[in-house]
Formats: structure tokens, C-alpha cells, sequence
């Protein structure tokens, strides 16, 4: 599975370590992402998502339902 949050899209980023000399080598920014399970009403099932805090966020914001129809809408749900 790959570190990909479904309900926002969110995935590592490429920067760097800046030494105090300044010396730089790469590193990754990883997303903080975590297996949630979410009791969706619509559907009657539940159902299993690798979200973001973020996304988390946004699902307690505007609800499942919601949420996963704009991830949809945008390609990040993979189901």
C-alpha cells in the first residue's frame, strides 16, 4: 500500500537535511498517515481508509459521505 492519504491526496515530498555547515543531503517529508476504520450510514457497511490528520479533518468537517465523494470525483479513492 502505498503512503497516499485517500481522502486528500497527500503523499511524502523530496527536500533536504541542511547541515550546519550547510552541507545538504536528501530526505523525505513524509504524510501522517494511519488505517482508520469509518461506519459509513449511506451504505450500511463499514469501511477501511488510509487517511491524513488532515483528511481526518476534513471527514469530521464535512462528514464521510461528503468527503468521499469528492476523492472520488478527484481519483484519489482507489476502490
Amino acid at each position: 500500500m502505498s503512503k497516499i492519504c485517500q481522502i486528500t491526496g497527500k503523499k511524502a515530498m523530496v527536500g533536504n537535511n541542511v547541515s550546519h555547515s550547510n552541507r545538504k543531503t536528501k530526505r523525505r517529508f513524509n504524510v501522517n498517515l494511519f488505517r482508520k476504520k469509518f461506519y459509513w450510514v449511506e451504505e450500511d457497511c463499514w469501511i477501511s481508509l488510509m487517511i491524513s490528520a488532515s483528511g481526518l479533518r476534513t471527514v469530521n468537517k464535512v462528514g464521510l459521505d461528503a468527503a468521499l465523494k469528492k476523492a472520488a470525483e478527484k481519483g484519489y479513492l482507489n476502490a
